[in-house]
């Protein structure tokens, strides 16, 4: 595993649309939902808390896709690849795909969330686990220990 150097870039399967992260993760998570099963074709989607000033695109112009409600997921309009959310009410940080990065080696989910619809076999190996989503009062510990831990 690798350390997480700042700034890093990324971007979508095809490359027409890039990124470029220049802040630390709040938190990084990995969430079981039958959504982002759904929307990743996999187990989980793995993502990172970014900090809204410390996130931006810098190529191309990602669409709205998923469910279009008032969460909004972004992709690439051409491989259609998910690469962040903007979660509802949460203007303070993008969520962001961590594989979209160039090198996500770094990267290890601290919580996951949505336990109760994860597939059987599929293990993240994050600190904390809950069955829905932590308790709002629960983000400002978490997101403390994540952060003291480097």
């Amino acid at each position: 595993m690798s350390e997480l150097n700042l700034p890093m870039e990324g971007g979508c399967r095809c490359g027409r649309v890039r990124l470029k992260i220049s802040a630390p993760p709040l938190l990084t998570m990995a969430c079981h939902c039958t959504g982002c099963q759904k929307m990743t074709s996999s187990a989980y989607s793995l993502s990172a808390a970014i900090p809204s000033e410390g996130f931006e695109v810098t190529q191309g112009e990602p669409v709205i896709g998923g469910l279009h409600g008032v969460t909004e997921h972004y992709f690439c309009p051409h491989c259609m690849s998910w690469m962040f959310t903007r979660p509802e009410g949460m203007d303070w940080f993008v969520n962001l795909r961590a594989t979209m990065l160039d090198d996500p080696s770094w990267f290890t989910p601290f919580i996951e969330t949505w336990t109760s619809e994860k597939l059987s076999f599929a293990e993240t190996g994050a600190v904390y686990s809950y069955e829905a989503l932590p308790a709002m009062d629960a983000y400002e510990g978490l997101v403390k220990e994540y952060m003291s831990r480097g």
